[in-house]
């Protein structure tokens, strides 16, 4: 009786750990099946270490058999294991290297995750290099400006059309770079133009230019074209700069005339001080002549006599005058 309750208790024990057992595996034992099925088998104690290790085994499986289907076949499960633990997107790299496989642009599975790694939306750059992109130059509805040689002002809008450049995608140059290269080059190119109605004439004429610059050097882009969306006068700055520079001049000009006749006052100040001084002298040389006998009383009343008619005289030349100007 003993015996058989003893083997009843054993035949518990083993009917629980089957169970635990079949509990904890049975999740496992659904991927690893449609792994196998699905052409792309995984050994089940690979799938139950993937868990162990921290790793989402159904995102793991499910990557194997995407890249598998869609004939990635060099891509090893230890690979999208290691990608994952990186801190990866793995479905993000799995899906950009089918789509890169299937428009025949050439994406390794190293280079792939490289990008992914470094923070780049890999599945956007294949995406852009399938259906190249617009960008708008300058963004945010804002103008370029810019001044021909004839002074005129110009504001243009431009659209860039750009494809990915994988094999630069790592450490090259963003957006705002190739904006800001076509600004400055819109720029340069309509500043070197002699008129502005050459630049309203053919706009296109200034694109190539810019085309021609090679601005998508060291970026992550192509630059496929340049296209001139819209321009509109503006200011005529040299008409401004011309006027500006001939008040300055005017401005000049008064300052030493006003220079000059503050010199020519006070050096007529001199003069009369210098007058005052002299007549003041001549009764003390008078009187000196008069004691020493080399001047008479007849040459005083003389002498007296020819400075009241020169008084007169200019006395009355000033009135004709003022009856001319009347």
């Amino acid at each position: 009786m003993d015996f058989s309750v003893g083997i009843y208790v054993l035949f518990i024990i083993l009917a629980l750990v089957v169970v635990i057992f079949l509990s904890l595996v049975g999740r496992f034992i659904s991927l690893w099946f449609q792994a196998f099925v699905s052409g792309t088998p995984i050994s089940l104690f690979n799938i139950v270490g993937m868990s162990l290790r921290k790793i989402p085994p159904k995102l793991v499986v499910n990557a194997r058999i995407n890249a598998f289907k869609a004939g990635l076949k060099q891509i090893a499960v230890a690979d999208l294991e290691t990608h994952y633990l990186a801190g990866g997107r793995l479905n993000d790299v799995v899906r950009a290297m089918i789509a890169a496989d299937k428009a025949n642009i050439p994406l390794d599975w190293r280079q792939a995750t490289a990008i992914d790694l470094a923070g780049r939306d890999l599945f956007d750059a294949v995406r852009t290099s399938v259906n190249p992109k617009v960008i708008d130059c300058p963004g945010g509805g804002a103008d370029i400006s810019a001044v021909a040689k004839d002074g005129v002002e110009l504001k243009a809008k431009a659209r860039v059309t750009v494809r990915t450049n994988i094999l630069q995608l790592v450490g090259g140059a963003t957006e705002d770079t190739i904006i800001a290269r076509v600004g400055e080059g819109i720029v340069t190119s309509i500043g070197g133009t002699d008129t502005h109605q050459a630049v309203l004439e053919s706009p296109q004429r200034i694109s190539q230019l810019v085309l021609d610059k090679g601005l998508d050097a060291q970026t992550a882009f192509e630059i496929l074209s340049i296209d001139i969306a819209d321009i509109t006068i503006g200011e005529n700055i040299g008409a401004r700069l011309r006027a500006d520079r001939a008040e300055s001049d005017m401005r000049v000009a008064r300052a030493k005339a006003e220079e000059r006749r503050a010199m020519a006052v006070a050096i007529e100040k001199e003069n009369e001080a210098k007058i005052r001084d002299a007549e003041a002298e001549v009764p003390l040389a008078m009187a000196e002549a008069f004691k020493k006998g080399n001047l008479g009383i007849m040459d005083y009343y003389r002498m007296k006599n020819i400075k009241a008619d020169t008084k007169m005289r200019e006395s009355i030349s000033g009135e004709e005058e003022e009856g001319k100007h009347e």
